[in-house]
């Protein structure tokens, strides 16, 4: 069955309400955006000519938020019909080698994520193909970039002096959407942590613990039944 566990550290605690924050207002802000701006069009035949990229902006962060906050609430499927034929001993022991591959997997996509995000914040990008290994000066920036069509918000002109050598943007640079990926990246790898720390503690028996797509065959059985 699927779930929600509720976090008991200070970390965790943080971790979920800035989530649960993020998405509910990511949410009501892409509803708003584009309420408004069908009531223009329709109504007052003009549009908002930004807020078509804002909305895409918003709803990648919505989904790269929910990437992380689906650990939480065990919306992510598995399919585990091979190692539910071995023992409870030997199962907890295949979820930690599932968990430490999965732990892999998420640092390669914290380091793939800051690689591609620094030189838009004018930072330096990892070296080593595969695991960092020191920082890569040499990098070209590319703090310059500005997204097409959103306005520069007067709130971020400090990012001109401190990514963009003082030259003013006319546009919202790219390193402001894109900075979801590496918060995106490391709250994935917090999750998949917390996921195989609940295994070895023996509050979860596997990685995998929704069932949406095994649950919506039983109930299609028991529908057919009864017709």
């Amino acid at each position: 069955m699927s779930g929600s566990y509720q976090a008991t550290g200070p970390v965790g605690r943080f971790v979920d309400t800035f989530e649960e924050t993020a998405i509910a207002a990511l949410l009501g802000m892409m509803t708003l955006l584009t309420f408004t701006n069908v009531i223009m069009r329709y109504a007052f035949n003009n549009s908002i000519i930004w807020s078509l990229e804002v909305v895409l902006v918003m709803f990648a962060w919505l989904v790269l938020f929910g990437l992380s906050y689906g650990f939480k609430v065990t919306a992510h499927l598995g399919v585990d019909a091979v190692t539910n034929m071995f023992s409870p001993p030997v199962q907890k022991v295949l979820a930690l080698i599932a968990g430490a591959v999965c732990i892999l997997y998420g640092v390669l996509i914290l380091k793939g994520s800051w690689d591609y995000w620094a030189p838009f914040a004018d930072l330096p990008p990892t070296t080593g193909r595969w695991f960092p290994t020191g920082l890569d000066y040499a990098a070209r920036g590319r703090s310059f970039f500005e997204t097409d069509q959103i306005p520069m918000l007067s709130g971020l002109r400090f990012l001109e002096d401190m990514i963009n050598y003082g030259e003013s943007y006319s546009k919202l640079p790219r390193m402001v959407p894109y900075t979801i990926l590496p918060v995106a990246a490391a709250l994935m790898l917090f999750r998949i942590c917390q996921a195989v720390y609940r295994v070895w503690i023996g509050k979860a028996a596997s990685l995998i613990v929704s069932h949406e797509a095994e649950e919506a065959v039983k109930e299609a059985a028991a529908l057919n039944k009864g017709a």
